[in-house]
């Protein structure tokens, strides 16, 4: 049995005191945690190795739902998965973010998990999510401990792979975070969250927090969805996520349009050419095809997680296909 290491809890009863404690810790030294589904496992393999957990479970201002989808909503990042998959404005105005959190994990772990943290969680990768001993006998790896990227032996980076379900829909539907810090409050689109390393993953300071997420109005003509391809139905992190917005007029043409490709890179990627290649048409099947190879293209999954790399690029152009189909109300395939 892994057990956790020795650790101080720190039990903030504002979001500014919980500012001020995480701010007197260096960083790695002190954590933020909520949900703890994603932190405490990473400790038992000694992944991460806080002296110092500034927990945020208790802070009721982070668990909050306002607005109304047709004006806009800001969900707490302290609202659990299984809330935000439940809410009534979020189910009717923003399906595909309703889909994305029903289809984290089990719903134990929904029940704990908070939305911030899946925006949050960690990169993954077959040679780091493994216990002390597993990554000892290989000599560790460059996100921990180690000195080469087992996954690319000559590069400098790490290649571990963004595993959230939520963030490819978040920056599909072009939301912000509200991020709030030692220096005061700032707002960034969630696309802005992110890094392409799979190290230095977030674009935040260790010292913020993210408290709320911002959704604009749910507009007329704006339809979604989003698909997770994983080996289970169950429990495990994506090996592909699809996250599809598309804004259509009365005319039936596609004014715009988002692609979001998850788990094939160490941040969410924006497929902007095959949105482009959306723009200004209807959804025949020949302009799905086209808009499902531009976001096939970029796509770079290496063997990293679950199952084959040639296959995993595969799905990507198979299921960004298939969104775009049931999009158009058209069968899966031709």
């Amino acid at each position: 049995m892994l057990r956790l290491p020795p650790f101080t809890y720190l039990a903030p009863r504002s979001l500014d005191e919980a500012v001020d404690m995480i701010a007197a810790q260096e960083p790695g030294d002190g954590m933020l945690v909520a949900g703890g589904t994603d932190v405490y496992p990473n400790m038992k393999r000694q992944q991460y190795e806080p002296k110092t957990l500034v927990g945020l479970r208790q802070l009721g201002e982070l668990r909050t739902l306002t607005g109304k989808a047709r004006h806009g909503l800001s969900i707490g990042a302290g609202m659990t998965l299984t809330q935000v998959s439940e809410q009534r404005e979020i189910v009717t105005g923003y399906p595909a973010l309703a889909t994305a959190a029903s289809l984290v994990s089990t719903p134990q772990l929904r029940n704990m998990g908070t939305l911030g943290g899946n925006l949050c969680v960690d990169t993954r990768c077959n040679y780091y999510n493994q216990t002390y001993w597993w990554r000892e006998a290989i000599g560790f790896c460059l996100k921990k401990d180690g000195d080469i990227c087992w996954v690319a032996p000559g590069s400098s980076r790490c290649w571990a792979v963004s595993s959230s379900d939520t963030a490819p829909v978040l920056i599909a539907l072009k939301a912000q975070v509200r991020l709030i810090g030692p220096a005061g409050e700032r707002t960034v689109p969630v696309h802005d969250l992110y890094c392409d390393d799979g190290m230095r993953y977030l674009g935040k300071r260790h010292d913020e927090i993210v408290t709320h997420i911002l959704l604009p109005p749910a507009a007329a003509g704006l339809v979604m969805r989003y698909v997770k391809i994983r080996r289970r139905g169950a429990f495990d992190f994506p090996i592909l996520g699809v996250a599809v917005a598309l804004w259509i007029d009365d005319a039936g043409l596609c004014t715009e349009a988002r692609v979001v490709l998850g788990a094939v890179a160490s941040a969410p990627l924006l497929a902007s050419r095959a949105a482009a290649v959306l723009v200004g048409q209807r959804l025949t099947p020949e302009v799905i095809d086209a808009a499902a190879q531009a976001a096939f293209q970029p796509a770079k999954p290496l063997d990293n997680t679950d199952l084959t790399l040639s296959y995993r690029k595969k799905m990507v152009r198979v299921h960004v296909a298939r969104v775009l189909r049931q999009l158009a109300g058209l069968p899966d395939t031709p």
